[in-house]
């Protein structure tokens, strides 16, 4: 099991006074890609990580998961077997410390920060799995650590980079549906487990946190603008985990928006976006996964016209994303950091409003410090 972070350690050599460390092996990623494969180390054996990282990298050439460590070390064994990972490493320090180029951190929420952190300090690139953080106030310590130590940080919101994100865009746009009046957005997938980390307030559990995060990011993104919350109603346990949660938004060219997002044992999954203008309507299906179905309905009177986005899975087109950035690609940088800062102060605030405590480190007891998968 990975320690928490020593406050007290000493700064190794060569370390600047913001905590940044070239790794060992890790040269000018302008100068040597594609030459030379970008190396990946995996925190943890998340059942994310699969579709995450290591079914796109086994895809491309240029990049290669080189090692992985989990708190049970025969779990990172077999995963590793599974996965064609070459190195089970002893724990996430040495993950951290090994001559890679990238970490992949699909840890729960409450590790995201600390590892993201160290990650950056040690001179690499992070690609942390969303939700980004805990809260507003950690996510701008990770961006803080990512500029002061020149890294690449994304936030993995995989749907961001697939075509049929860049297609829905094109409509709103394009005037087709005239001046937008309204939004709606949900993702609804039943989880159920009390185990499950979704459902432990302690490790940043919640449907906001962890499904909710993506209907506030699609319509943040279609609009381009940052909202306001106007209200939020959650059903939560007595630990203040929401089981569902929604909330209402407005933004600043006065559209109005609602969010929904809900874990409950017996929720049908679901993941739409619509979208009304003066001139139309935009309904969109599938908008978190599109390679596994997806589907723009545009309605404008008795004129109805629907169409289907083909094209590799969102997981594919972020990994090229997120490689092409440290390439020297910076608008392939769409989930960056003052995105991530932003969504998680909506987030905050839609906790606020709905009279839950944020999922902030302040909220936390000791017992959840160090745990992993």
């Amino acid at each position: 099991m990975p320690k928490a972070r020593d406050s007290g350690r000493r700064r190794p050599r060569g370390q600047s006074e913001f905590g940044c460390i070239a790794s060992p092996g890790l040269s000018d990623p302008a100068k040597d890609r594609p030459s030379r494969v970008l190396k990946f180390g995996t925190l943890g054996a998340a059942r994310i990580a699969p579709a995450g990282l290591l079914a796109p990298a086994a895809g491309m050439a240029s990049v290669e998961v080189a090692c992985v460590a989990a708190r049970d070390r025969r779990r990172a064994e077999i995963f590793a077997g599974e996965h064609g990972i070459a190195q089970v490493l002893e724990d996430y320090a040495h993950v951290v410390a090994a001559p890679v180029d990238a970490i992949y951190v699909p840890l729960p929420p409450s590790e995201h920060a600390e590892w993201t952190i160290r990650a950056l300090e040690a001179g690499k690139h992070v690609l942390c799995e969303k939700p980004f953080a805990l809260c507003a106030e950690e996510a701008r310590r990770m961006v803080a650590t990512a500029e002061a130590c020149d890294r690449i940080l994304m936030e993995a919101f995989h749907s961001r980079y697939h075509p049929l994100f860049a297609r829905m865009l094109e409509y709103v746009e394009s005037g087709v549906l005239g001046p937008i009046l309204s939004l709606e957005a949900e993702f609804t997938v039943a989880v159920d487990a009390p185990e499950n980390f979704r459902r432990q307030r302690a490790l940043g559990g919640g449907a906001t946190m962890d499904l909710g995060c993506y209907p506030i990011h699609w319509l943040r993104t279609l609009m381009g603008h940052e909202p306001e919350v106007v209200s939020a109603a959650a059903r939560a346990d007595d630990d203040g985990v929401d089981e569902s949660m929604t909330a209402r938004l407005a933004f600043s060219n006065g559209v109005e928006a609602r969010v929904h997002s809900s874990m409950a044992a017996d929720v049908p999954r679901s993941a739409r976006i619509q979208i009304r203008g003066r001139d139309g309507k935009l309904d969109v299906s599938n908008p978190l996964a599109p390679q596994f179905g997806n589907e723009i309905r545009l309605e404008q009177g008795r004129d109805v016209r629907t169409e289907t986005v083909e094209a590799q899975t969102s997981y594919a087109h972020q990994l090229e994303a997120f490689a092409d950035v440290i390439d020297g690609n910076s608008d392939r940088l769409l989930t960056g950091g003052e995105d991530a800062v932003a969504n998680m102060k909506v987030i905050d605030a839609v906790y606020a409003a709905a009279g839950l405590p944020s999922r902030g480190p302040e909220d936390f007891n000791s017992e959840a410090a160090g745990r992993g998968d």
